[in-house]
């Protein structure tokens, strides 16, 4: 991911007021790319937006509004559009199911669509989720010719957000610039406040003296910090404008099978971090089902883009404890963000 890449290209990133989108315009900034964001307003106080986003020109609107959106489109002129804009978690998708594919599929398609009539684009990320798959529980890691599909309406709106994609690249853009989608699991790494994530919800538990509670604590995730699949996104971009023959239309981006591990011992080993507090308690209330496992092969990523996870879930954990530390400790956060992403592209290999 060298900057040269990146510097004086148009990039609109939608979505860039949470979490993955704040980090992801951060990057992208030290890297000298030319950024216009396109979301509502974030869902949070504190948030990571309102610490990293002030150089970014930042448009505070709904992804489901169509015209407000191709106005946005056509005014930013990107060379390159990654669309992180969604309903993101699978217990709200249960309490607004319509509003979900409104988000995750028309919003999709509204962005496709404006995209047409870009005359110097030259590629589109779709990031949808690990989610896509139709899984059994067999526990067998997904790869990217799996069959897609989702049993609630967050993983299905996310399956249905595909089959856009194809279907608009095979109708639209035959002959234009390519459109690829990428699929990662769950994130971690500092500065995410979101309600209904694990992370989050271990720190509100610290700050309140409280345990943190767990719905299913047996679940295995595929658990990798946010700077992974951002680096993968950034790689895919880059091959898809420079080698478009050669590069996939469909990527997985999830961590070492090492790092799959139970939601329990994420609580645990985070913990660890804060002298064993919050610990976690079960929550005994009915809930929505959700898988039990779920984990993906990054071997196509691998083979084409050369890329592979480099943390472990030990140094991604401790990363993200030290975020928050500082963050508590009142350290100058933009800085320390900054600092963060400077010490993994070392870690990569991608200089400072």
């Amino acid at each position: 991911m060298p900057s040269e890449f990146w510097r004086g290209r148009r990039v609109l990133i939608t979505g860039h007021t949470g979490f993955k989108g704040a980090w992801l315009c951060l990057w992208l900034r030290g890297l000298g790319a030319k950024l216009t964001g396109y979301a509502l307003a974030p869902a949070s106080a504190p948030n990571l937006w309102d610490i990293v986003g002030a150089e970014t020109r930042s448009v505070i609107a709904d992804i489901r509004d169509p015209a407000r959106l191709r106005e946005a489109v056509l005014a930013a002129d990107p060379q390159i559009v990654i669309h992180m804009a969604a309903q993101a978690l699978v217990r709200e998708s249960y309490r607004d199911p319509l509003g979900t594919y409104a988000t995750n599929v028309i919003g999709t398609g509204a962005l496709l669509q404006a995209c047409r009539e870009l005359v110097n684009l030259q590629c589109v990320l779709i990031v949808t989720s690990d989610k896509v798959y139709e899984n059994h529980g067999a526990g067998r890691a997904f790869e990217e010719g799996d069959r897609l599909g989702g049993e609630d309406p967050y993983s299905n709106s996310k399956a249905c957000a595909e089959l856009l994609t194809a279907a608009f690249r095979a109708s639209f853009f035959g002959d234009g610039p390519p459109i690829a989608s990428v699929r990662a699991g769950n994130v971690i790494g500092g500065g995410d406040w979101s309600a209904d994530r694990l992370i989050p919800d271990c720190v509100r538990a610290i700050e309140s003296g409280s345990k943190v509670t767990l719905r299913n604590p047996e679940a295995i995730r595929p658990w990798q910090h946010v700077f992974e699949p951002l680096s993968g996104y950034l790689a895919l971009a880059q091959a898809l404008v420079q080698t478009p023959e050669g590069a996939p239309r469909a990527v997985n981006f999830g961590p070492d099978p090492a790092s799959f591990c139970a939601v329990r011992e994420v609580v645990d080993a985070f913990s660890a971090r804060f002298a064993g507090k919050p610990g976690w308690q079960r929550d005994t209330a009915a809930q929505p089902p959700e898988a039990q496992a779920l984990t993906l092969s990054s071997g196509l990523a691998e083979r084409a883009l050369g890329w592979r996870p480099c943390l472990s879930i030990a140094e991604s954990l401790a990363w993200t404890a030290d975020w928050y530390q500082a963050h508590a400790a009142r350290e100058d956060m933009l800085r320390f963000s900054e600092a963060q992403i400077a010490k993994y592209r070392a870690v990569r290999g991608g200089g400072e």
